[in-house]
């Protein structure tokens, strides 16, 4: 009994394996013309920004820079609230029922609230100094 068990889990493994690479190479061919040029549109846009923001720099190393502290910035705001929304659901719904978990949910709200802050300011902070502080 567990020998044909086990030879029907081998052998529906096996042809998992083959319907995993068959829809894998399906999925390859799945991107047409249209969504190709939409992704090249998309990347020479992003190619372009970066090179705005090294001429408005007039540094290579400093308008990439600036360019990754605005990703970051942008980015941050959705993330930092999804954190504030995780850490208010462990301090008010499990911080209820388990008292010893009830202090994580505020630590994770104080991080998730510094983190983002930190991610705001930090563009700001950075292109007063190279405007400013650099002679």
């Amino acid at each position: 009994m567990k020998k044909g068990i086990i030879i029907v889990t081998i052998i529906l493994l096996i042809m998992g394996m083959f319907l995993v690479a068959t829809k894998t190479y399906a999925a390859e061919q799945i991107i047409d013309d249209e969504t190709e040029s939409k992704i090249v549109e998309m990347k020479d846009k992003e190619v372009k920004s970066l090179e705005d923001y090294k001429a408005k720099y007039g540094s290579d190393t400093y308008g990439t820079v600036a360019y990754i502290l605005n990703i970051v910035r942008i980015y941050s705001i959705p993330v930092g609230f999804l954190g504030i929304a995780i850490g208010a659901i462990h301090q008010y719904v499990i911080g209820i029922r388990k008292l010893d978990t009830l202090e994580r949910g505020m630590a994770f709200i104080v991080t998730c609230v510094t983190l983002l802050i930190i991610c705001q300011i930090l563009p700001l902070a950075f292109a007063v100094f190279v405007k400013f502080g650099r002679g």
